[in-house]
């Protein structure tokens, strides 16, 4: 069975940035598989296109740019808070450099976050895409595909 829109697929893989070689910064394993169904939008369009008409037992390699990806690192994205946002009733203590951090804005939309910077009055957090920026290098093998119904 090939994939296309509407299979459920199951799949392994290892992601790399600076290359096929280069830093591994993601990878799945045949007992914990990553599973998604094709085409609902919850992958990236670029990587879907790319495991098209792959079957059961296929293996897979392929780059994205950052522009197929998550394009580049946006500055209006890095946000400067004051501490005591911080500091409230559900949070007696900062985050730290490294933390992700879920926010909200007055409209109730929430964006997740990574602080980057603690400054004496200020928690710095960027809302990029921890992958903004970067070209992205897959390998990995199709481990089934199958109906949603």
């Amino acid at each position: 069975m090939k994939i296309e829109k509407g299979k459920i697929v199951n799949l392994t893989y290892d992601l790399h940035l600076n290359g096929f070689e280069g830093e591994l910064v993601e990878s799945t394993k045949p007992e914990n598989p990553l599973v998604f169904v094709y085409g609902d939008g919850n992958m990236l369009e670029s990587f879907e296109s790319k495991i098209k008409d792959l079957s059961k037992g296929d293996n897979f390699k392929f780059s994205l740019s950052k522009d197929e990806a998550y394009g580049d690192e946006i500055e209006d994205a890095i946000a400067e808070f004051p501490k005591d946002v911080f500091l409230q009733e559900e949070m007696t203590e900062l985050p730290k450099v490294g933390e992700h951090v879920p926010m909200q804005d007055a409209e109730g939309n929430r964006f997740d976050g990574i602080v980057t910077e603690i400054k004496d009055s200020s928690v710095v957090v960027d809302f990029n895409h921890p992958l903004a920026g970067e070209d992205l290098y897959f390998t990995g093998k199709i481990i089934d595909v199958k109906d949603s119904k």
